[in-house]
């Protein structure tokens, strides 16, 4: 059975910590790069927001069904965003990874590549989970593409599931990998992060 506790998670140069309110102002900084709060599809907190939306998360870690972490940049601690594992099922070893954004500057880069090792590596060889989901809004399409590099299957799309911030309702399109693909899908990811480019 999962048992999600906070963790620091690290590679060469990244570091997942458990978020705090210490990174309130981090975040907010990250957001302003790229004013990512005015994307509606996803769920970057607009500046006078940022506290809430960490207390917001600190209160599903408290209820045990979300474990968030600030991305930091190992060289000088810069918080480059967010990320979280959530929608937590330890009696079915299941859970998930979202909330998951970044400052515009590192977009497109090796961070996510990185971040989503570091998390699916804890999550099926640390935690043993069976499965690991991602969840995305139908008109993301980047975050689509970006979930689909990283080998997920498509599980399908849950039509008219959940209210976005301005309060049209979105379609959730949803992901999965299990434990036994982990293994080719984490050679692949070695593969990306280590390849010329």
């Amino acid at each position: 059975m999962l048992d999600v506790q906070p963790v620091t998670l690290e590679a060469e140069h990244l570091r997942l910590v458990p978020l705090s309110l210490a990174h309130v102002d981090g975040l907010q900084s990250a957001a302003a790069d790229g004013e990512l709060w005015n994307l509606r599809f996803t769920s970057v907190p607009k500046p006078a927001e940022t506290q809430a939306y960490v207390e917001k998360a600190l209160q599903g870690q408290a209820e045990g069904h979300r474990l968030p972490f600030a991305v930091l940049d190992a060289h000088n601690g810069k918080v480059l965003g967010c990320t979280s594992y959530h929608d937590i099922v330890p009696v079915i070893d299941r859970l998930e990874i979202g909330w998951t954004w970044y400052a515009r500057r590192v977009q497109r880069t090796a961070v996510n590549t990185t971040t989503k090792l570091l998390l699916l590596t804890h999550a099926f060889e640390v935690l043993d989970a069976e499965l690991v989901g991602f969840r995305t809004d139908n008109f993301n399409l980047a975050s689509q593409r970006a979930i689909e590099r990283l080998g997920a299957k498509r599980d399908g799309v849950l039509r008219h599931h959940t209210l976005r911030r301005d309060g049209t309702v979105r379609d959730t399109v949803m992901y999965s990998i299990t434990a036994g693909e982990w293994p080719e899908i984490k050679a692949h990811l070695q593969w990306q992060l280590s390849r010329p480019r």
